[in-house]
């Protein structure tokens, strides 16, 4: 029980308040630690899985090295449908590797190699030299007709880039291995009178031998004069001799108009990694302008074609990220990712390539009969190939390429990927094969625009707008050069809880279920305190009401028989007025003796086996003249199968039960036209003798029945009672009963309230 004088002055408004306040000091503590061993749980659990992001990245960017590796170390000659190999002295000339169909895959999703020339020429090793015969090349014609339909799509792809002129290049115009050879050589001649000229006059020209130096000298000056002638379009004045001289002219003006653009070809891919803003106009818009409404200018536009969305509009809270970026740097130098390969270095280098090289056209003829090999000149030369670069074009394809210097001429090499399926097989398939897609989503970004996003397992929908994207920055990294403008960007979307959490989860709620029924049983232990030292103040008041009451009237008839004031008639009435006092005065002190041996946990019984017939006729006797001066018949109900039972039981508490329940009989049924209280005994069906008390007054409300038994409980204010009694009466037939292995219970009957009381019936 609380102290008197902690609860002294309390209600329950108070002690609520009192309670709250004392649990509020403790849970504001206790959640707090709580939350920060969350928060750290959720911060371990998320830089193990920034760990596994950045692994991830570290496989992906190491495959990638491998295979920008196995694409960089090509050849120059690797480019050429032919080329060279052997010893100086034992030449040879075969395929090149990347005149394979289907395509050589260096890399996934490889479409196809292209070369242009210093002069914007494309052409592909997919294709067989000029004026060869494809199938001395063991190409047959279903296969030429498909190599030459990719050739095509891979111009066409440069083309809409601005990388070369849409202007196909020979051999790539019509199928030349479907005409017979009389008509293809009538062909090749019109196309050369028509105007392609340049592809022609501008084709390396084999190197002279030692023997013939003026040949190789004047060779160069007449080709150094055509092209400048093409470029410029700079022709004689003077009319031509013939009629098939002013064709040519004329072809050549023609050429020399579109030479300006077909140079600008290679300037285009050195524009290509630059920033969209410092790209001049007329490569920026890229044919696609936009004029601004006041000023009527045009305007290029800035931003990329194929994307889904800016980098910038990604707010990714990077709260988590940076500390653990702290904590690392804190802890030591950042910790190297396993998984994470250094790059080889990226410098020029030069190589001695052999080429062969064509017969002039007259000789095709005898090049196709013998596939090349016997009217084929092999030159040596040194050329000097840059490291390949990486971008992404507005057509949304990736392309590789490198700048090849040779002979002071330079040429671009690369290869066409189409984005979806390079990105597909290099990182989607790992990320999602990896355990950190499960918690995160993946943004592969160009630069500063988003071309790629991989939800995780909590979003499935494809994003529309970049606030679908949003989340906590797990880890962001830019793969190794040349594919550095890709970067790889995993935000979490359902961070899972570490290996503590399950653990501190139900600690959290055992420490809430405690807290909560802490809070509940103190404040009903403080409400019962308080309702008993209520109950107490009550009972107290009660007790000297009712003793009080006895003892006046005692002494007010002592005095009166002392004085001799009563005739002898009245003398007998006040002896019995003192004696009913008396005993009255005795079953209160019994009572209150009887409830502090229990409250102090002394019962003392002296129990023994005793026919319920023989208990009946003793309680006759005690209460009978109770009853009666009451104003109240006693009605015995008695059972002969009852009677010779037996119960272990004592005598006198089994009597003080019985009185208890009589009085509070009469007290309560006053009013009552019925005045009876009426005593019965009966065997019940699970072996039990009950005895049973029924008063003919109003009943008990229903919900008070179970209250009533509660010590000092009372249906009445102490302020408007009208009947007496100190409220200990029922709750002592309800210890007594219990403490004696029997059962008490009320039930309202019609009218009155019949108590009834049940003890174990003893085997003889």
């Amino acid at each position: 029980m609380l102290p008197a004088t902690l609860i002294k002055g309390f209600d329950k408004g108070r002690l609520r308040n009192l309670l709250a306040v004392f649990f509020l000091a403790l849970a504001v503590p206790t959640g707090a630690l709580i939350w920060q061993a969350y928060s750290q749980l959720k911060w371990e659990a998320f830089h193990q899985y920034r760990g596994l992001a950045e692994n991830l990245t570290g496989r992906v960017d190491a495959r990638l090295i491998d295979m920008i590796g196995t694409a960089d170390a090509r050849s120059y000659a690797d480019y050429t449908f032919l080329n060279v190999t052997g010893e100086t002295r034992f030449n040879f000339v075969q395929r090149s590797p990347l005149s394979a169909y289907p395509v050589t895959e260096d890399l996934p999703g490889v479409i196809g190699y292209f070369q242009v020339d210093t002069h914007g020429a494309f052409t592909t090793p997919l294709l067989p030299p000029e004026g060869t015969d494809a199938e001395k090349l063991g190409i047959g014609r279903s296969e030429f007709n498909q190599r030459l339909q990719l050739a095509q799509e891979i111009q066409a792809i440069l083309a809409d880039n601005r990388l070369v002129q849409p202007r196909p290049g020979p051999g790539l115009r019509r199928d030349l291995n479907t005409l017979p050879a009389a008509a293809r050589t009538g062909l090749e001649e019109a196309e050369k009178e028509a105007g392609d000229f340049t592809n022609a006059a501008v084709r390396s020209r084999p190197l002279a031998s030692a023997a013939e130096p003026e040949a190789a000298a004047i060779q160069t000056v007449s080709v150094t004069a055509e092209l400048q002638q093409v470029v410029t379009g700079d022709f004689p004045d003077q009319p031509p001799a013939d009629k098939d001289a002013a064709d040519e002219l004329e072809a050549k003006q023609q050429l020399g108009a579109a030479s300006a653009d077909i140079v600008d070809s290679q300037q285009m891919f050195g524009q290509l990694n630059q920033p969209r803003e410092d790209i001049p106009l007329s490569a920026a818009a890229a044919g696609t302008l936009e004029f601004d409404d006041e000023t009527g200018e045009a305007q290029a536009k800035n931003e990329r074609l194929n994307t889904i969305s800016k980098l910038k509009d990604l707010k990714l809270d990077a709260a988590l990220q940076k500390k653990s970026e702290i904590i690392e740097r804190t802890q030591g130098a950042r910790r190297t990712n396993p998984g994470r390969a250094t790059a080889p270095s990226r410098s020029k280098r030069r190589e001695q390539i052999a080429l062969p090289e064509t017969a002039p056209p007259a000789d095709r003829q005898a090049i196709a009969n013998v596939a090349g090999l016997t009217d084929l000149r092999i030159s040596t030369f040194e050329s000097e190939i840059d490291p390949l670069e990486f971008s992404l074009l507005d057509s949304g394809h990736f392309v590789l390429f490198r700048n090849v210097w040779r002979e002071g001429e330079r040429y671009i090499q690369g290869l066409l990927l189409d984005q979806h399926e390079f990105v597909s097989a290099v990182i989607e398939r790992a990320f999602y094969d990896s355990s950190v897609s499960a918690i995160s989503n993946l943004i592969v970004g160009y630069q500063d625009d988003v071309i790629r996003f991989y939800p995780g397992p909590e979003n499935s929908s494809y994003p529309g707008s970049p606030e679908e994207m949003q989340g906590a920055l797990l880890y962001s990294n830019r793969l190794s050069a040349p594919l550095d403008s890709l970067e790889l960007i995993f935000s979490i979307n359902r961070l899972p809880p570490g290996p503590g959490a399950t653990l501190l989860g139900w600690v959290t709620f055992v420490l809430a279920m405690v807290f909560a029924g802490g809070f509940l049983a103190l404040y009903r232990l403080g409400v019962s305190q308080i309702n008993l030292a209520r109950q107490q103040q009550d009972f107290v008041s009660a007790v000297s009401h009712e003793l009080k009451t006895p003892l006046t009237s005692i002494r007010m008839y002592g005095e009166m028989l002392k004085e001799g004031w009563a005739d002898e008639e009245k003398r007998q009435g006040y002896y019995e007025f003192i004696h009913d006092e008396s005993e009255r005065l005795t079953r209160m002190i019994s009572n209150v003796l009887q409830l502090a041996n229990i409250t102090h946990n002394e019962p003392n019984f002296d129990l023994k086996m005793t026919n319920a017939g023989e208990l009946m006729s003793n309680i006759e006797s005690k209460i009978a003249n109770q009853v009666e001066r009451g104003g109240f018949a006693l009605n015995f109900k008695r059972n002969e199968a009852a009677d010779a039972a037996a119960i272990n039981i004592d005598e006198d508490c089994f009597a003080q039960i019985i009185i208890n329940l009589v009085d509070n009989a009469i007290k309560f049924s006053k009013s009552a036209d019925n005045k009876t209280i009426d005593i019965g005994s009966k065997l019940t069906g699970d072996n039990q003798v009950q005895f049973t008390v029924r008063d003919h007054g109003p009943g008990i409300p229903r919900d008070q029945m179970k209250k009533i038994f509660k010590l000092f409980y009372r249906t009445e204010s102490e302020l408007t009672r009208e009947t007496v009694g100190t409220g200990i009466g029922l709750a002592i037939v309800h210890q007594l009963t219990t403490a004696m292995n029997g059962k008490v219970d009320v039930v309202n009957t019609q009218p009155g309230a019949e108590f009834r009381i049940s003890f174990p019936r003893c085997e003889a």
